[in-house]
């Protein structure tokens, strides 16, 4: 069953449920080399797009498409992933459409994430996985208080070469498991 996913709103932006109407802009952003270059999924197709739609419906993640306040401009899409309720723990994923990059949105979103998984999902951890070659989501990670805490050489291939990951990780403020199961 799909997890319900609250709207998110500040001044500036709205975190919404990802809805079937925005298929068009996910593909344009999963269809985007800049995007993909160091993101995990890429589609050639409207079609095949649908199957990043359906990931979205997961009960296994809280994703968000990330809108202007007023909701009417689409920006990218973020949120958690890989739930696991027993193990208190998430992985946290964003991407935006390259107009809106180098604008502050990404560490504007990513606290709202954040709190959203811990405040409300009682989670523990959440962890960030980054290509290594990605400076800016990098320096991002740090500037919001993730942790790196190694870098996994040569894990994963992705167009025909190896890359690294740098894994990146915040823990909640609530130390005592009791505490954090109650919540859940």
């Amino acid at each position: 069953m799909k997890r319900e996913t609250p709207s998110i709103q500040t001044e500036r932006l709205l975190l919404r449920e990802v809805v079937g109407a925005d298929i068009q802009n996910i593909y344009a952003g999963l269809s985007n080399s800049l995007v993909t270059e160091c993101y995990g999924v890429s589609y050639d197709s409207l079609e095949a797009t649908k199957e990043q739609m359906a990931w979205y419906e997961n009960a296994q993640q809280v994703w968000w498409a990330i809108c202007s306040a007023d909701g009417e401009t689409f920006l990218g899409a973020g949120g958690l992933n890989d739930l696991s309720l027993t193990n208190k723990k998430a992985e946290i994923g964003l991407w935006l459409l390259p107009d809106f990059w180098g604008q502050g949105i990404m560490t504007t979103v990513m606290p709202l994430i954040c709190s959203y998984g811990f405040d409300e999902l009682g989670l523990h951890r959440i962890e960030g996985f980054v290509d290594s070659a990605n400076q800016n989501c990098r320096k991002a990670m740090a500037k919001l208080d993730f942790e790196h805490e190694g870098t996994m050489k040569d894990c994963e291939i992705k167009n025909g070469r190896y890359i690294s990951v740098d894994i990146y990780a915040k823990l909640s403020n609530a130390t005592d498991v009791r505490m954090a199961t109650a919540l859940v």
